[in-house]
């Protein structure tokens, strides 16, 4: 073989090498970049969080009038909404706002698991309500939104009707959840909800006292935003170093309740 032939392969063989490292690093830099989007969702979702608890302070005012909590509440101040069996051994506590657009998240994420867990007797949760968009954005629709949701409770169609307004949730901006008109008619989509007594509750704003005292306890109790989730009084929600996932939250569970 001719020295000319000899340069030309071995310069095709490292013109291929070289291609071969320009694959590799670009598959190396593909990679870094998921990850990197990964995490970046993450801390974007504890950063909202984060922004909603640096301007929690500037709330309303708590309403005029007497404290009624809805039926069937419990706990300190009767301020938690139960749902599930007493006897599950696991108790989750969710603090949420139904315009906070990451408590949204939250719940379209883990809404089938929990729901799941309820369902077989291993969970029990705990929702409390709080209102800090409406001090963080202005208006009312949290207020509004979350009396609505305990006018359910006392119908007995809390859950459903919870689910309804963060599968319907306006944007931040948008306080539609500030219309009683517009809480009346998601009201339609939960079977048996839209009551005289039920429509009643929603425009008297019956339980406006007592979601002003909720959200004055979540307050009180320096939570760093919504939402925040405890599981057996240990915060779990948030964890940048050891996100949570439906999938990690089934296994806390069934591992408490072996």
């Amino acid at each position: 073989m001719s020295e000319k032939n000899r340069e030309g392969k071995r310069t095709a063989r490292e013109r291929l090498a070289i291609e071969r490292e320009k694959q590799k690093a670009q598959e190396r830099r593909r990679r870094t970049l998921i990850v990197a989007a990964a995490v970046v969702g993450v801390l974007g979702l504890a950063a909202v969080v984060g922004v909603i608890a640096a301007n929690a302070g500037k709330d309303e005012k708590e309403s005029a009038g007497p404290v009624v909590a809805p039926k069937g509440a419990m706990g300190k101040d009767s301020l938690a909404i139960p749902v599930g069996r007493e006897s599950a051994k696991s108790t989750l506590t969710i603090w949420e706002d139904f315009r906070c657009p990451a408590c949204a998240q939250f719940e379209n994420m883990y809404r089938k698991t929990i729901h799941e867990l309820v369902d077989k007797g291993q969970l029990k949760v705990e929702y409390h309500l709080a209102t800090i968009i409406d001090g963080n954005m202005g208006g009312e629709g949290s207020v509004r939104a979350a009396n609505a949701a305990a006018c359910a409770q006392d119908s007995g169609k809390f859950t459903a009707y919870h689910d309804v307004l963060f599968q319907n949730q306006p944007q931040e901006t948008d306080d539609a959840f500030a219309k009683n008109s517009k809480l009346l008619e998601l009201a339609g989509k939960v079977q048996g909800l839209n009551t005289p007594a039920f429509e009643s509750c929603v425009n008297d704003g019956k339980h406006d006292s007592w979601v002003a005292r909720s959200n004055e306890a979540f307050q009180k109790a320096g939570f760093r935003g919504t939402p925040t989730v405890q599981l057996d009084g240990k915060d779990i929600f948030g964890d940048q170093q050891n996100p949570l996932t439906p999938a990690r939250l089934k296994q806390l569970v069934e591992a408490a309740n072996k």
